[in-house]
């Protein structure tokens, strides 16, 4: 499969671009959800009535693909129950009722990392995942064999509209992300780091160009402001030339890609031993009353942020976790800021509601513009038709969800929408075929 420069230009709609990141008050409580991550739920280890600080392990990783959740404010457990998850889905979780005091667990204490296997424990024990995407386990994204990384790819791309927390990141971050990089280099032998970052982020380009001067293997890769450029595969080969075929992993092709702010974090952990927990979060969109990048606790509801942020200014007509392309609307306000949420936008009414949706004219845009040369209109068609040998022919399971279909096309047809259905249904034929045989 052979990438271009395709995409789609957005507008950016970056209101809180270069806005230093503040400190949110400390919440009245937070509620951590045990599966904010890719895998298995975390496993509490705390119950109802328990003192905990902040960093204090509240669940443990259970299974491979899982990871741990720490305590983000100090105070009392106060119960262990189940909450409604954006994506529909339903997860324990520990609802903690803060004393204000914000008391750091005495037991914390920076890793001691001398090897390769001290380095992947140590990112094991942090609780850090993917903080740009899907909440991957950090730890096992590393926990490969050195010899097969030729790239370690920081992705500093954030190319979606409103999100400007990466950025904000790589401005007031960089000794973190400095020290993340190194531990990467000496305990992995990785000889080549490329910092890939959009044309239009002229501050986080040079503020990372000064690491650069510092270390002759990393390397900055300007790259030119498209959306999706932040996409592991897009990015790979815009950065390497490389292309990662499709049902492979980047380090298949030699390639490790990272987020900004995820390698601040475990740049942070190295340095101070604290575990992930807060998260600098966009706060943005034409319904927020005073747009800000804010640092909060994980597990602080939507509610008190945007509250944090001078709430409303008008009626909110869709919230959403991340941007406007790839992100999820949540059910309300009463649900929690996550280990991987980098943006809360809230849009007014106007800019909420559908556009009409009319019949395909057969422009043939969705194709032209997706980055994965993809065919949506004939993806729906099939889908449509329930044509699931068609599905398997025209490869709707690479398909990224990135939105750029949708957004291009002139009817306003729901292709990214199909195309999220049709690879469900791909999925569910073929457990049914399996269990049939």
């Amino acid at each position: 499969m052979l990438f271009s420069l395709k995409g789609v230009r957005v507008p950016h709609r970056k209101n809180t671009d270069n806005m230093a990141a503040v400190w949110m008050d400390v919440p009245k409580t937070v509620t951590l959800p045990m599966s904010m991550h890719i895998g298995k739920p975390a496993k509490p280890v705390v119950k109802v009535g328990d003192h905990v600080d902040v960093g204090t392990l509240i669940a443990e990783q259970d299974g491979f693909v899982s990871s741990p959740i720490y305590a983000s404010v100090s105070g009392t457990v106060k119960k262990i129950d189940e909450v409604l998850l954006a994506g529909g889905g339903t997860a324990a979780a520990i609802t903690i009722e803060s004393d204000g005091a914000m008391t750091k667990d005495a037991a914390i204490q920076p890793p001691k990392i001398e090897s390769k296997e001290d380095l992947i424990e140590a990112l094991r024990l942090s609780g850090i995942v993917g903080l740009g995407g899907a909440g991957f386990p950090t730890y096992i994204k590393f926990n490969v064999d050195p010899s097969k990384i030729e790239e370690l790819i920081i992705n500093g791309a954030e190319c979606e509209p409103y999100i400007t927390s990466d950025s904000i990141t790589m401005l007031e971050r960089t000794d973190d992300i400095a020290a993340g990089i190194a531990a990467m280099e000496k305990h992995l032998g990785i000889k080549k780091v490329i910092f890939g970052i959009e044309k239009n982020k002229k501050e986080a380009i040079a503020s990372m160009k000064k690491l650069e001067e510092k270390d002759d293997k990393l390397k900055v890769c300007v790259l030119d402001d498209l959306y999706p450029q932040g996409g592991e595969k897009v990015l790979i080969y815009h950065t390497t030339g490389k292309t990662v075929p499709a049902g492979k992993l980047p380090i298949d092709v030699g390639c490790i890609v990272c987020n900004s702010t995820t390698m601040a974090a475990i740049g942070q952990y190295i340095k101070t031993g604290m575990p992930l927990v807060n998260k600098c979060v966009t706060v943005d969109g034409s319904a927020v009353q005073s747009p800000q990048n804010v640092i909060v606790p994980i597990g602080t509801l939507l509610r008190d942020v945007f509250e944090f942020c001078g709430g409303f200014k008008e009626e909110p007509g869709k919230v959403i976790y991340g941007g406007p392309m790839m992100g999820i609307s949540v059910p309300g306000l009463d649900v929690p800021v996550l280990k991987n949420t980098n943006a809360l936008v809230a849009l007014n009414e106007k800019e909420a509601a559908p556009a009409k949706t009319t019949a395909c004219i057969r422009c043939g845009a969705c194709a032209n513009h997706c980055p994965f040369r993809l065919n949506p209109a004939a993806i729906a068609k099939a889908y449509n038709h329930e044509d699931w040998e068609a599905l398997a022919k025209l490869r709707v399971d690479v398909c990224m969800e990135c939105g750029c279909c949708s957004f291009i096309c002139p009817a306003h047809r729901p292709l990214v929408q199909t195309n999220k259905l049709a690879k469900a249904a791909m999925r569910e034929a073929a457990q049914k075929a399996k269990e049939v045989q």
